[in-house]
């Protein structure tokens, strides 16, 4: 006859298994969630520094001799109206080029190894603060899931692993509780990684329909066709740069003749 005394779980300790599970699941869901937001935000920064290196940098010229041509009128015409037109016409020059020439026109393109996707996927199940057990833990989780995503942001694949072996060597990665303590904790996380993942689903959709997204969309699509869209577009500001180029010429002559 065995010896062997078979342990049968409580109700309480199968409900806490079985939540147990179903929050693994959800935090690898969690994880690749946030993995494809991180990606798409980065994408986008990428892009965006290359539409203002290529196209923004155009704009920039043209609002200047928009603003230099307003600012000419304004000096002959002497009127309040004119004025205020150059004004604006100012204004506009001034931030177009700041934006051209800001750090977003630095951004570079975003390639993440599949090496660095893993990493952030790992090291977000382990951080990710929605799966915090309490305020103290969510701070620290906070703080360490900015570095995650720094270091994703900047394809520092060395960060992430060091992030990861700092976690394991963590007192915090020692675990204990009664089963009642844990069942409550465990139905929190659950709540609060469902509540993330709905905001992550939101803010792609909110992203993927901004007008930088829609552009990114349409540069992808002319790719596939062989065409640069954003050297077309460049090509178009460049022609009306010309023009504007034109105008303020012939303008500063006829003010000069008079």
């Amino acid at each position: 006859m065995s010896s062997e005394i078979v342990h049968r779980l409580s109700p309480e300790e199968e409900e806490l298994a079985a939540k147990r599970g179903e929050l693994a699941q959800l935090e690898a869901q969690l994880a690749d969630e946030e993995l494809a937001l991180a990606s798409l935000k980065a994408d986008l920064a990428a892009f965006e520094g290359l539409y203002l290196r290529r196209v923004g940098i155009l704009y920039a010229e043209l609002d200047e001799l928009k603003a230099r041509l307003a600012e000419l009128r304004a000096e002959q015409a002497g009127t309040p109206e004119a004025n205020a037109a150059a004004a604006e016409a100012r204004t506009q020059a001034e931030d177009a080029y700041s934006a051209a020439h800001g750090e977003a026109a630095e951004a570079q393109p975003f390639l993440p190894t599949a090496d660095l996707k893993k990493l952030y996927r790992d090291a977000a199940k382990r951080v990710h603060p929605d799966t915090a057990a309490h305020d103290a833990d969510r701070a620290r989780r906070e703080r360490l899931m900015k570095e995650v995503n720094a270091a994703y942001a900047a394809g520092d694949e060395e960060a992430l692993r060091r992030l990861l072996a700092d976690l394991d060597a963590s007192p915090d990665a020692v675990q204990g509780a009664g089963v009642g303590a844990d069942l409550i904790r465990v139905l929190r996380q659950l709540k609060q990684v469902r509540n993330r993942i709905a905001a992550i689903e939101l803010e792609v959709t909110v992203l993927s329909e901004t007008d930088l997204a829609k552009l990114k969309a349409k540069a992808d699509q002319a790719a596939t066709g062989g065409r640069d869209l954003l050297e077309e577009m460049a090509a178009s500001v460049q022609a009306r740069v010309i023009v504007s180029r034109q105008e303020f010429e012939k303008v500063s002559t006829s003010g000069a003749d008079r």
